[in-house]
């Protein structure tokens, strides 16, 4: 894989509103209860109601100025007829467990697809910076519980990285990062041949877990078997190498110039179970992110070169803000290049030391920018 870009969003995730659900009263003719009844009860998932403040960014550059017709027209074909993106949360009279439900609700366009004016001096002087502090400035503004909740926003001027930038912003109950991106991609086309889908990454070759190897038979002879026994002794090493080189490198030590503790925590969100109730599940996961500084998540990709409403895709970075941990890593791979996105507390870090966190964990073949 080739080197890769960073991109330091900057994304302030406590100064996100926690905006609560509509309570609305939806009030229907006796006739057309039982016909509605379908649409009008989907409930919105335990994890939405969980991730209730934390909003998705997937920022995409393109390969060509902004055609806003032609985005218009291409997000109204697709994004909006998705039953999501077209419903809003209330809570209606057939919530019995008072919790939102998902209601039908008509998009206006208008009301989405947002084309902000920005200081054409600060664009012109630094139009990366004005990306960035555009995209980070997304996390201190609330979205409007009355319509479906996302938007889509366009920044039509170059960058060093593409000839115009969009960010999309969705709510998390919406649809977890990876379904988003899967979506966002079935809504691309090949840019080798716009009449198709992308092509998606091939499977990986190898079943099971990657350490599972199968015991030779008897007749293979010792050294077979040796040699099977081996490989464990191998991966056992290793392993215990690799958690004691963690432990000694990301433990707690002290800093010589405050003398204060420092700890580093990271996690890896891997759900095993389903958890007995919703309370339980939010009190786990409440406590697990609250005492976590850094998450990291990798994304789905196309495995080819791809096109958004007729404009070839430069790059793409999704990112999320509304977590409480202080540094959120997303890795993103497309195009042979790979990039890190931060998503940057800043009442914890400054970007500068959260990049400089990054480069200490990722690969020495990444490389940085910005």
């Amino acid at each position: 894989m080739d080197a890769g870009a960073t991109t330091a969003t900057g994304l302030r995730s406590a100064a996100a509103p926690r905006n609560q659900p509509l309570s609305i009263r939806a009030t229907r003719a006796p006739d057309t209860e039982r016909a509605d009844e379908a649409s009008m009860v989907e409930p919105v998932s335990p994890t939405g109601r969980l991730m209730d403040s934390f909003y998705i960014v997937v920022t995409i550059g393109l390969g060509t100025p902004v055609n806003v017709p032609a985005c218009r027209a291409g997000v109204e074909a697709q994004l909006a007829r998705h039953p999501r993106f077209c419903s809003i949360q209330q809570v209606t009279d057939g919530s019995e467990d008072g919790n939102p439900h998902w209601v039908p609700a008509t998009v206006n366009l208008d009301d989405h697809i947002v084309i902000p004016g920005l200081d054409p001096a600060a664009v012109a002087a630094d139009p990366d910076r004005a990306v960035e502090d555009y995209v980070a400035s997304l996390s201190t503004l609330p979205m409007d519980r009355s319509r479906p909740l996302w938007e889509f926003h366009v920044l039509d001027f170059p960058t060093s990285e593409a000839a115009s930038t969009v960010a999309l912003r969705v709510h998390h109950s919406l649809g977890d990062g990876m379904a988003l991106l899967t979506l966002l991609i079935a809504c691309t086309r090949s840019a080798a041949d716009p009449a198709r889908l992308p092509a998606m990454p091939p499977p990986p070759a190898r079943e099971g877990p990657i350490y599972a190897r199968a015991r030779p038979p008897a007749s293979a002879g010792f050294r077979a078997l040796a040699a099977w026994l081996w490989s464990y002794a191998v991966l056992a090493w290793h392993t215990v190498a690799d958690v004691v080189a963690f432990v000694d490198r990301h433990g707690p030590v002290r800093d010589a110039d405050t003398r204060k503790l420092i700890c580093l925590r990271s996690v890896l969100l891997v759900n095993l179970r389903p958890p007995a109730s919703l309370q339980v599940a939010a009190t786990i996961f409440g406590r697990m992110i609250a005492h976590t500084t850094i998450s990291f998540s990798n994304m789905v990709r196309p495995g080819e070169q791809v096109e958004f409403c007729g404009h070839p895709v430069a790059f793409l970075a999704p990112s999320v803000y509304g977590p409480p941990e202080a540094l959120t890593v997303h890795y993103q791979s497309y195009n042979n290049t790979i990039k890190v996105i931060l998503a940057v507390d800043e009442a914890h870090f400054a970007c500068n030391d959260a990049i400089g966190i990054a480069d200490s964990e990722v690969p020495a073949a990444v490389k940085y920018s910005g």
